[in-house]
């Protein structure tokens, strides 16, 4: 399968290439791989393993050659690639002041491809028939479930290639994060095409409610995947924060932060709805407006 997104710059269909393709449809959509060796790399020792060697100086050498194959534009952050002092040290690299623009509205907290749903209840339209998602499992606490249950929610789903800081998309005060430990299934279309409710139930994520003055409590749910062994907080709770400030980081991987927010709080852009009821994903930038306030 062909991960197909939309250039929202452009709006123009692009298709996406992600490290490890190959490896990523075997263990997904063959028996022997999905059966044999999905069930091993799923596991958190994995991951946290993996993790540990791309925190050693030897992972440097990989850096060049991931920068290349991916054209990444190395202009926007604040280090060469020969400054970094390990893989993980370059992948969860600081962007240069004033290289993204926090605009108006509600923003993307990161960089990525990303979805829209007016209620949580429109997700299952999209994903593989017969895969509901249901807040319950995914929060796993009943009454924010309940609380939660006709809100729009956003998926921004972070690739390999991607800048990995998030940061928060309105001014607020947060709540320190609530962990809810799991697996590491990939957060790639090609895993999530055929294992939706297995990527969202039970991966590890943390749940932080961020206290709006005008718009509410909203939450925001950074999700762990395969070879990510961790997932970084790196605010203050219960201290204001500003729209744009840095929230917390992935290391190696995929990953993605989910948002949910009550539906009259903030209007979704048209776009972004139309990209996800045509079953396409949307590339958007950290900083950039993806509704009305």
């Amino acid at each position: 399968m062909d991960i197909k997104f939309i250039n929202r710059s452009t709006n123009k269909v692009e298709i996406e290439r992600p490290p490890g393709e190959g490896l990523l449809k075997f263990l997904y959509h063959n028996a022997v791989g999905k059966g044999a060796i999905l069930p091993i790399v799923k596991r958190k020792f994995v991951s946290e393993w993996y993790g540990r060697w791309m925190d050693r100086p030897a992972s440097r050498k990989k850096i060049a050659s991931f920068v290349n194959s991916l054209n990444i534009d190395m202009s926007e952050y604040q280090k060469s690639i020969h400054e970094f002092e390990s893989f993980n040290d370059f992948f969860y690299r600081k962007l240069k002041p004033g290289s993204r623009t926090i605009e108006k509205g509600l923003v993307s907290p990161g960089d990525g491809k990303l979805l829209a749903f007016k209620k949580v209840s429109d997700a299952n339209s999209f994903f593989v028939k017969g895969k509901e998602f249901t807040l319950r499992r995914f929060i796993k606490d009943d009454d924010t479930a309940d609380k939660y249950r006709d809100s729009s929610m956003v998926i921004l789903r972070l690739a390999p290639n991607d800048y990995h800081r998030y940061h928060f998309p309105y001014d607020g005060i947060p709540s320190k994060s609530e962990r809810i430990n799991g697996i590491y299934y990939s957060v790639s279309p090609i895993s999530v095409s055929e294992m939706f409710t297995e990527v969202f139930y039970e991966n590890k994520r943390e749940i932080c409610r961020l206290k709006t003055q005008e718009k509410g409590e909203m939450l925001l749910v950074p999700v762990g995947a395969t070879m990510v062994g961790s997932i970084h907080s790196t605010y203050k709770p219960d201290a204001p924060v500003k729209k744009g400030d840095e929230m917390g980081y992935f290391a190696f991987g995929g990953s993605s932060i989910v948002m949910l927010f009550k539906p009259d709080s903030f209007k979704l852009d048209k776009d972004l709805l139309e990209n996800t009821k045509n079953k396409l994903e949307t590339a958007v930038k950290m900083g950039e407006k993806i509704a009305s306030d």
